[in-house]
């Protein structure tokens, strides 16, 4: 791992208020680090931090990316019941989910209209809508 990818996983680390301990600047300069946003699931980013020599288990991955999306620096879509992702764009944007390879990549935000939202029940507000597009190849 390059120095500079470390230096951007701990200000992002730092920027979040979390305190930088080995196993999550590892993560954080996986995710971060190229300053490229990227979709993970728990279990990809647990191998890309075995092929870069890193020690950390795959318990300690869904932890670490629980408190990332605590803190807000990550985004976790669901997929469908038992698949998450977890994005590092935090900002609302709608997703194309391609169905034969599992892979998760961002949809233009700007092409998206939604004309009206159902009535929510008395007492309840709206927190986020998720949009994600399933997609496969043409048969």
């Amino acid at each position: 791992m390059l120095d500079t990818e470390l230096e951007t996983g701990t200000k992002w680390l730092a920027d979040a208020g979390l305190r930088p301990t080995r196993q999550r600047l590892t993560l954080a300069a996986l995710l971060v680090g190229d300053g490229q946003h990227r979709h993970v699931t728990a279990e990809s980013l647990f191998d890309a931090a075995k092929d870069n020599g890193g020690t950390v288990s795959l318990a300690t991955v869904y932890n670490t990316l629980r408190a990332f999306c605590d803190a807000g620096l990550l985004q976790e879509v669901t997929v469908d019941g038992s698949r998450s992702y977890f994005d590092t764009n935090t900002h609302d944007h709608p997703h194309f989910f391609w169905e034969d390879e599992a892979r998760l990549t961002d949809a233009p935000l700007d092409q998206l209209v939604i004309s009206q939202l159902p009535d929510v029940p008395p007492g309840a507000e709206i927190a986020s809508v998720d949009v994600v597009i399933r997609l496969r190849k043409k048969r």
